[in-house]
């Protein structure tokens, strides 16, 4: 293992073990962990920044959670997380899980303790496409290609219309 490798290898698994201690703080586990710059330099960039992208980051999901959340039969629900941006974690409640035979399944709640907060995943097999609002910031969640996803901070008023 080359030295680049075995210092992005060291810098992915401390950032896992800050947020892993985050959120054994609150009793519960993160849905998904940010993904060092370092650990995906040989694939493409992400595409450009869009203007109403306020900030951004790559994010990579926890299969187990993930699985958890996609099936509909399974309650009660380990206590689950979100970390937004700024070390912030939301306590997810699950409100709804919706699940399909071609493994597709749409998830939606609400954060605990927090007002106005509402989200939904869209989950496909290991692709998942979001939307999370708290008061009025608006996050998106998005698969880019191969399993990378990122987390987006977005201001409405600069997005164009569907």
């Amino acid at each position: 293992m080359g030295v680049f490798n075995a210092i992005g290898l060291t810098v992915m698994l401390t950032t896992a073990g800050v947020l892993a201690a985050g959120a054994e703080e609150t009793g519960s586990s993160l849905l998904w962990h940010d993904v060092s710059p370092q650990a995906v330099t040989d694939q493409p960039a992400f595409p450009a920044k869009k203007p109403w992208v306020i900030r951004e980051r790559e994010i990579a999901f926890d299969p187990q959670l993930l699985a958890i959340l996609k099936n509909a039969a399974a309650r009660p629900h380990p206590e689950i997380s979100f970390e937004l941006f700024g070390g912030r974690i939301y306590q997810v409640d699950v409100a709804s899980t919706v699940s399909r035979m071609s493994d597709l399944s749409t998830v939606r709640g609400t954060f605990k303790n927090t007002s106005r907060s509402t989200w939904s995943l869209l989950i496909s097999g290991n692709v998942v496409n979001g939307t999370l609002q708290v008061g009025e910031r608006l996050y998106k969640v998005e698969h880019v290609f191969n399993g990378r996803h990122r987390l987006l901070e977005v201001d409405p008023t600069k997005m164009p219309p569907d």
